[in-house]
């Protein structure tokens, strides 16, 4: 129930205040995500890992997530949404502090998997808290912020680790553990905010206690209002769908489209690029402080885009945005391929000379003043000159060291890549699968969806090692553009817009009678 400006005097700061701390949550999400991707090099040579454990370690903090969307909800529900941010936040000072000190790569898998647990009752419950929290007048923005926060924390983490780089001694660990700072100010700083009034109504029955909370945001006049709407909603309240309820074949068009664009928002690559964009840029042949430069502008190129959707969303639609989306990923992505696909990779006195592993490099002299078109003919050739350990070495640490490439054009492609992604899949997935599912079934629903979404960034976040090595980067590129492409085909043919529609008439177009 919408309450009338004339009779409500809204204390906006206040409101204000308390939503962004809350949404310190989304910066600490965004900032948890990208944060290990400068910390790529440094573990995989402490933890001696392989390219299956380099990526089990960047993505077991989805793995986490999972994890924490699936018990987030319920904790929520019993113990109420403050108290799990709380909860939260504690997860992560405890998985940054721990990550930062690690000295056996299964205590570090274990930290990170503790910050993955953060990470999935984070995106889960502070844009609830905030929805709740906040007057109808101010619920749109207000809840943006959690999103906002989550490309800023992006952009931040990437800042953080050019900074850091060349610190003395291991500087990943200073990477990971300057996370514990605004962790910690996050679980100190939601002491000070009230419990959802909302929850408190609906699970408690503390009417009295609420009043205070809603008067102090909008004052008696919208205390009472809000608590009728909240007690009217409690009497008519529908009965709870079921899990088997989302098999019903009338909502088969509903999970095709939103399972569908959740597949495709990460099968096309977004995370690889997160979490190893100093990694690519080095495959790239830049040096290591240039790639973690170039990392920090492709997070600043999130942040404007990620604005630009928000501005566009409601003005070109949903469908729209995704096609145009998909076809400049599609486009940014067989640039990349192009660019490694075009690359030479020399061996000569200049490029010996700049491999450190002095092994590998008396080993390769015989093959000075060669020149190959690809990294397969390559390899072909160090691979009979090295043994397994050297020749590893080689594919992760020194092939940067003879690639001749176009690298302004493979920086151009991926901006172009994460521009196009945070304009169309990046923010429109969340959106339309909030409006494409009834009430009834909606809670169920997204918590399926999202849980599918995280196991696809799993899987792309743990494999993306081993193509870079494995299949190279032009196979790699090519593989994920094939995969946008296909998302082209999928958002023209079963994907409606629901800009401008009531949610009743979603539901009518959708649900099979």
């Amino acid at each position: 129930m919408e309450q009338p400006e004339e009779v409500i005097k809204m204390n906006k700061s206040y409101t204000i205040l308390i939503s962004l701390i809350v949404a310190l949550g989304g910066f600490l999400l965004g900032f948890d995500s990208a944060v290990i991707s400068g910390a790529v090099k440094g573990i995989t040579i402490y933890f001696e890992m392989t390219e299956w454990m380099l990526g089990f370690s960047v993505g077991c903090v989805v793995f986490g997530a999972m994890a924490g969307n699936l018990v987030a909800g319920p904790l929520a529900d019993k113990f109420g949404r403050k108290s799990v941010l709380i909860i939260v936040a504690a997860l992560f000072t405890i998985s940054a502090s721990w990550s930062a000190f690690a000295t056996g790569y299964t205590e570090f898998i274990i930290a990170r998997i503790i910050g993955g647990i953060g990470i999935g009752g984070a995106i889960l419950i502070a844009p609830i808290y905030i929805a709740e929290i906040a007057p109808p007048k101010l619920r749109g923005s207000l809840v943006s912020f959690n999103q906002l926060n989550i490309v800023i924390g992006i952009s931040v983490a990437y800042f953080s680790n050019y900074f850091l780089v060349n610190m003395d001694g291991e500087s990943w660990r200073w990477m990971l553990g300057v996370e514990a700072i605004p962790a910690l100010i996050y679980f100190l700083a939601l002491w000070t905010v009230p419990k959802s009034p909302r929850w408190l109504i609906l699970k408690l029955n503390k009417i009295k206690l609420a009043r205070k909370i809603l008067q102090k945001i909008g004052g008696e006049e919208y205390a009472e209002l809000t608590i009728a709407e909240i007690q009217r909603g409690i009497a008519k309240k529908e009965e709870k769908g079921k899990f088997s309820d989302i098999f019903k074949s009338k909502y088969a068009t509903i999970m095709i489209i939103a399972l569908g664009i959740a597949f495709f928002q990460q099968i096309t690559g977004i995370n690889a690029v997160f979490y190893y964009a100093p990694t690519i840029f080095e495959q790239a042949g830049g040096s290591t402080d240039s790639s973690f430069l170039q990392a920090i502008v492709v997070g600043l190129t999130n942040l404007v885009f990620t604005l630009v959707a928000i501005w566009l969303i409601d003005k070109l639609g949903r469908k729209p945005l995704l096609l145009i989306g998909t076809t400049f990923m599609t486009i940014a992505l067989l640039m990349a391929a192009f660019a490694f696909n075009n690359a030479t990779y020399d061996l000569n006195e200049n490029t010996l000379n700049k491999i450190s592993n002095n092994e590998i490099k008396n080993a390769l002299t015989d093959l000075s003043g060669k020149s190959f078109d690809g990294q397969a003919a390559l390899f072909a050739e160090v691979e009979t000159k090295l043994n397994a350990d050297q020749f590893l070495e080689f594919k992760r640490n020194e092939i940067t060291n003879t690639i001749k490439i176009n690298a302004t054009l493979v920086l151009i492609a991926i901006l172009l890549y994460v521009a196009s992604f945070a304009i169309s899949l990046g923010p429109v997935m969340w959106t339309l699968i909030s409006e494409v599912f009834p009430s009834k079934i909606k809670g169920i629903a997204i918590s399926v969806v999202g849980f599918f979404n995280s196991l696809v960034s799993f899987s792309v976040t743990q494999v993306f090692p081993w193509e870079l090595s494995n299949l190279g980067p032009t196979t790699t590129f090519a593989i994920y553009a094939l995969l946008s492409f296909c998302a082209i085909i999928f958002v023209y043919k079963f994907v409606i817009e629901t800009k401008g529609k009531t949610l009743e008439e979603v539901e009518e177009l959708l649900i099979r009678k």
